[in-house]
């Protein structure tokens, strides 16, 4: 089994969790959701000494992904997300930058669909389609090293909005049901907001649970 490092960076105007997923033996890097401040991540890569492989984002919504394009650019790599949201990256009022900082917009390189295995920096992600909060949110899960990147889907005892265009409060209870009984107690979580938390944990006080 592959070792992970995982460390974050809080970023942007709404405090949104950038994460760097190292492989410690290869140095190959994730970067998901790069939220904003492209200095500020490429300084964070460097001084974990890791090397870029791929961007991935949860969803579409601008402040996960307003500095994906740069950090891009920068390491020569390549963006993913979910079919579904590839409207919501290229809409500026679908991904609220038109509403809350400059319209902004991008297009991602490569689309992902629920049941999608990835292979990237030697690790084994499955993409979970979980809509909800946008029409194309995604978790990634890692289920070798037991770690849900939850995105703006399920946080820690509380879940992202619904009141956003595309969004779906009986998807997103649909979402956050299938997490907490499909994945295993001790998966820890990641979201996109806020502190980290495990399933076993949500399992027990997540409103939706």
């Amino acid at each position: 089994m592959a070792e992970i490092i995982v460390q974050n960076l809080v970023l942007g105007m709404v405090a949104t969790n950038t994460y760097f997923l190292m492989n410690p033996e290869t140095k190959e890097m994730l970067l998901a959701d790069p939220a904003d401040e492209a200095e500020a991540i490429e300084r964070k890569v460097s001084a974990m000494g890791g090397k870029p492989t791929a961007v991935l984002l949860t969803h579409g919504h601008y402040d996960h992904m307003l500095a994906a394009d740069a950090v891009r650019q920068k390491y020569g790599i390549q963006v993913y997300v979910h079919e579904l949201d590839e409207p919501v990256l290229e809409d500026a009022a679908l991904n609220l930058s038109g509403f809350w900082s400059r319209p902004y917009t991008m297009k991602a390189d490569c689309l992902v669909k629920e049941g999608d295995v990835l292979r990237l920096a030697g690790f084994e992600i499955r993409v979970m389609h979980t809509p909800g909060h946008t029409q194309g949110s995604a978790c990634y899960y890692f289920p070798e090293q037991k770690i849900l990147l939850s995105g703006d889907t399920l946080f820690c005892e509380s879940y992202g909005r619904t009141d956003f265009p595309t969004s779906s409060a009986g998807d997103m209870q649909k979402s956050v049901r299938r997490l907490l009984t499909e994945l295993p107690e001790d998966t820890a979580v990641y979201p996109g907001h806020q502190c980290s938390t495990s399933i076993d944990m949500e399992k027990r006080f997540n409103p939706l649970a």
